[in-house]
């Protein structure tokens, strides 16, 4: 994730998930304290339904076991929710992906779930700005036997993305993307990311329903770093519906993920 969506979180700890919030009957309830929790559902038992019922009893230890290490972590609310992980791992599997790319990592939580889908040649380019986040889980990522599959590197994205593209040989040779960082660069990322993806490739964007702010009015009251990207996903909204180079596809998993399947 990108120097200023760093900054940002820093603005959002973990804290802010226990806060407390009315009711219906005015009676006061403590959200939704689960790491990663950014579920847009309406009922926080629901949720919990869903990760009890259909997501742990699935999460492979090592993802269990790096989730639980990114709980201690100050800026938690910037990983994956466990169901979006699940989410990507099965989506990874559909679609027979082998080379893939992923810009902004944290800790690998979702760098972890696409490593595991991936069959043993397959392979993920990681970009993210620090490197102290993703050594926190590498030795999960170690200890699942999935780490030579990943190349990561340390630093902003768009130059890293800009050598792929003056060399020809790359050009539409991923066949997945997933991008989770710095959201006033999303579209930056889209135009580049175009040219590398193949025909019938997919490339996911997190975040895009940001906490649901997309509909709140413009001056409603919102947490700093909510208010500080969203002017930002809701352009970037509009101009994933009006590409005609993708087909796309938004789903209310976690905080929001649209899919852009290439077809131009």
């Amino acid at each position: 994730m990108a120097s200023t969506a760093t900054e940002a979180a820093k603005a959002a700890p973990a804290a802010e998930q226990q806060q407390q919030q009315a009711n219906g009957n005015g009676e006061q309830k403590t959200r939704h304290s689960e790491v990663g929790h950014k579920s847009l559902l309406k009922s926080d038992d629901l949720y919990q339904y869903i990760l009890d019922t259909s997501v742990y009893p699935r999460e492979p230890e090592s993802m269990k076991e790096l989730r639980e290490i990114t709980a201690k972590h100050p800026w938690n609310l910037m990983t994956t929710s466990a169901d979006e992980g699940q989410f990507l791992n099965m989506l990874i599997k559909l679609i027979g992906a082998k080379k893939t790319m992923e810009i902004g990592v944290y800790t690998g939580y979702s760098l972890l779930a696409t490593a595991l889908a991936l069959p043993e040649d397959g392979t993920i380019l990681a970009m993210d700005i620090n490197r102290e986040n993703y050594e926190l889980g590498l030795p999960c990522i170690e200890k699942a036997g999935v780490a030579h599959k990943i190349d990561f590197r340390e630093g902003p994205a768009l130059p890293v993305l800009d050598d792929l593209i003056a060399d020809e040989k790359n050009h539409g040779s991923f066949d997945f993307v997933f991008v989770d960082a710095d959201k006033d660069n999303y579209l930056n990322y889209h135009e580049r990311l175009l040219k590398l993806v193949k025909i019938g490739g997919l490339i996911g964007y997190d975040n895009t329903l940001w906490n649901g702010s997309v509909v709140l009015p413009d001056d409603a009251p919102m947490r700093k770093y909510i208010r500080f990207y969203r002017d930002f996903v809701l352009v970037l909204n509009k101009a994933l519906a009006a590409d005609e180079r993708v087909e796309i596809c938004q789903l209310p998993v976690g905080d929001g993920v649209t899919l852009c399947r290439r077809v131009k």
